[in-house]
């Protein structure tokens, strides 16, 4: 297996959006709550073959998200009109974004971001084990990336975006090791979130229960594919006693995306 490049790392640009952050320090009544979206965006694609990013940016802000989980975002990729989706969606949602480049395609980059009203202190790009492609077999370098926020009352708050590889078991199940080896014992509260390409119960998703609190609906409802929606592939995961789980509900949203997204409300102790 490789991780990514160090050439991808080296080309990593940080994309900030000129605008205020919705919370400060000196606010005198914090939230009790803090509100988080998982989101494979499908590159802006929607199941109508069109690609749109007012279209997902509209998604997100109806969910009234805190901080945002995106998973295949383009960066002035030819397929999507070379246009930078993480900037226009920061644009268009309000937030600051962090994007986090996974691998070039086609003249441009693909990878994770996050998007968040809560100031960054710190963004981190962690490189994931993956196979490498063969004639036979298309594998995608995969990353995760850890943004430190700045929340109002938990002080310092991590928060990761990752994607597992779509068709490898075996890469998923280093990638969940992987994320538990770099980011599974932590003693700021943390929240990790991600495309896992992985159902409940499957080995993926067990490895990374073994150090990380499981945010899911009872039963799990599927994510995957949002027209007819029949995996959980999607997830929000945590640590930190300062965090409970308030609730977790897939959001019915068919057309802006391959995927629906997920909506954590956390409880701030």
């Amino acid at each position: 297996m490789k991780t990514v490049s160090t050439q991808i790392l080296a080309l990593l640009f940080l994309c900030l959006a000129e605008s205020s952050p919705l919370y400060s320090q000196q606010e005198s009544n914090p939230p009790q709550e803090l509100r988080v979206l998982c989101y494979n965006i499908h590159y802006g694609q929607g199941t109508d073959g069109k690609y749109d990013i007012p279209r997902i940016a509209n998604v997100i802000k109806a969910a009234r998200p805190d901080i945002v989980a995106l998973q295949e975002v383009d960066v002035h990729v030819q397929r999507s009109g070379r246009i930078h989706e993480a900037r226009q969606l920061a644009e268009l949602t309000g937030m600051q974004v962090r994007f986090g480049p996974t691998q070039h395609y086609e003249g441009g980059l693909f990878g994770n971001a996050v998007l968040s009203h809560l100031p960054f202190q710190d963004v981190h790009i962690q490189p994931l084990p993956y196979t490498e492609s063969t004639p036979d077999l298309v594998t995608y370098p995969r990353a995760a990336i850890l943004a430190t926020l700045d929340h109002p009352k938990l002080g310092p708050l991590q928060f990761i975006s990752t994607h597992f590889q779509h068709n490898v078991p075996a890469d998923r199940v280093a990638e969940a090791k992987a994320v538990n080896q770099h980011f599974g014992t932590v003693t700021l509260p943390t929240i990790l979130a991600g495309d896992m390409n992985a159902v409940p119960g499957s080995e993926p998703i067990t490895i990374l229960e073994t150090r990380w609190q499981h945010a899911i609906d009872d039963p799990p409802a599927p994510s995957a594919p949002s027209t007819n929606p029949r995996s959980r592939i999607d997830y929000v995961f945590w640590q930190g006693k300062q965090l409970s789980l308030k609730s977790c509900e897939v959001i019915d949203e068919p057309l802006a995306s391959d995927h629906c997204p997920v909506l954590v409300v956390f409880q701030i102790h």
